[in-house]
């Protein structure tokens, strides 16, 4: 990571910078239709983090990114697309699954570059689904981690 990278609890504040965020990194997936407008994707994170759920990346004060975890269910994480490949991603996951045994989430089957990192997180892959549960009707993989030992 470059520069001076610190992960934080999200503030109220942050949630129309962590929407954009959002737009921006699924700006540049081809294949991901635009389900949500940049309104409802603010909201969205407004959401989780008035749940108390988002952990956010900040370089040079800058918010970057985020993960967004209720229990051990991650339920998004995104980086600006200038900061992704740069560890930042890793950090974040890290914070995370320093505070708990285990972790699942659900990633787009698409998204290989996701299933990639998830991966080499530690998750293996435990289910797929056709994507009828999801907002963008897209195919679906289920990513389970288990602390080693635990």
């Amino acid at each position: 990571m470059s520069g001076d990278c610190a992960i934080a609890d999200a503030r109220v504040l942050d949630a129309g910078t962590l929407g954009e965020v959002i737009v921006e990194a699924n700006a540049r997936l081809s294949w991901l239709p635009k389900v949500h407008s940049a309104a409802e994707q603010i909201m969205f994170v407004g959401d989780m983090i008035d749940a108390g759920w988002v952990r956010v990346m900040r370089q040079d004060w800058r918010v970057v990114g985020f993960l967004a975890r209720s229990g051990t269910e991650i339920h998004a994480l995104y980086l600006r697309p200038e900061v992704q490949g740069k560890g930042m991603a890793r950090a974040l996951m890290h914070d995370a699954q320093a505070t708990t045994s285990h972790l699942g989430l659900w990633s787009f089957a698409d998204n290989a570059r996701a299933s990639r990192f998830y991966r080499k997180a530690g998750f293996v892959e435990t289910a797929r689904t056709d994507g009828a549960g999801n907002d963008a009707g897209l195919p679906d993989i289920r990513f389970e981690w288990h602390k080693k030992g635990a």
